[in-house]
């Protein structure tokens, strides 16, 4: 018979479940903005980025790359904001233009003298790898977006129904557009070492689009997003203990079995 809880003996497993609860809930509650404002694209552009972040910090011989990466990631989430605002091309056109670039810079600086192996591990993450220390950074990462989202979401919202009527309601639209894209990117670079430049865009996508099947309200539409994301990251942690497979992967296949299954839900209701 399976001892269904035998994988809590192990410490580096409970700090992975901390870090799942955690993240989840911080990637379900910045997906639904995410799917309102159609920044899908943005945020898989800032997952590539990390490539070139982790680039930046070897050429200027630092220790600890991930500050380079959440540096070049917010200043990278700026440039595209600030150029995406300025409706020379499509955004989608700009985004995969800045994204393709940025991950070419980074795998050539990081493959030069066959070296890329030892960064490989970043592209799938490892999750059971995290610390207690890292555990905190994660900490006072969703304190901050808790803060964030209460007093700024209303904000975000009427931006994402109507930015001209937004403007004229004086809602700082650029001020708050720039301040969800660099949560956005600090997010995303300081979860990426453990989920993976790969898939974390689907984690980011795939909780919040499943709730939007289902969803008829707001309310409904973020705490579906939170529990399917919470409920992904956890079993799929469980799963992959027990299954010898990657945890990341693991997540995102849950999170597409229960989005096919509320968008064929969601059909069957309408």
């Amino acid at each position: 018979m399976i001892d269904w809880t035998s994988w809590l003996d192990y410490g580096f497993m409970r700090n992975a479940l901390l870090a799942v609860l955690i993240i989840t809930p911080l990637f379900g509650l910045l997906g639904t903005m995410i799917v309102n404002k159609k920044m899908a694209y943005f945020s898989d552009a800032l997952g590539h980025s990390a490539l070139t972040g982790i680039a930046v910090g070897i050429v200027f011989g630092m220790q600890e790359t991930t500050i380079s990466m959440v540096i070049f990631a917010v200043l990278f989430a700026l440039l595209l904001n600030k150029i995406s605002s300025s409706n020379m091309a499509s955004t989608d056109t700009i985004i995969s233009v800045f994204s393709s670039c940025s991950v070419a810079i980074g795998l050539a600086i990081l493959s030069a003298g066959g070296n890329f192996s030892k960064y490989s591990a970043i592209l799938v993450g490892d999750i059971l790898s995290i610390t207690e220390t890292e555990i905190l950074y994660l900490t006072v990462i969703f304190v901050m977006t808790v803060l964030f989202w209460i007093f700024g979401f209303n904000y975000l919202n009427a931006i994402c129904i109507h930015r001209t009527v937004a403007k004229s309601k004086q809602i700082p639209v650029k001020l708050m557009d720039n301040l969800f894209a660099v949560l956005v990117a600090l997010i995303v670079m300081l979860s990426i070492k453990w989920v993976g430049i790969l898939i974390i865009n689907a984690l980011l996508i795939l909780p919040a689009a499943s709730a939007r099947n289902i969803s008829s309200n707001m309310r409904e539409y973020h705490l579906f997003s939170l529990i399917f994301s919470v409920f992904s990251g956890v079993v799929g942690l469980i799963v992959s203990y027990y299954t010898n497979v990657a945890t990341g992967p693991m997540i995102v296949i849950l999170a597409s079995v229960i989005y096919f299954a509320t968008y064929i839900y969601g059909r069957k209701m309408k």
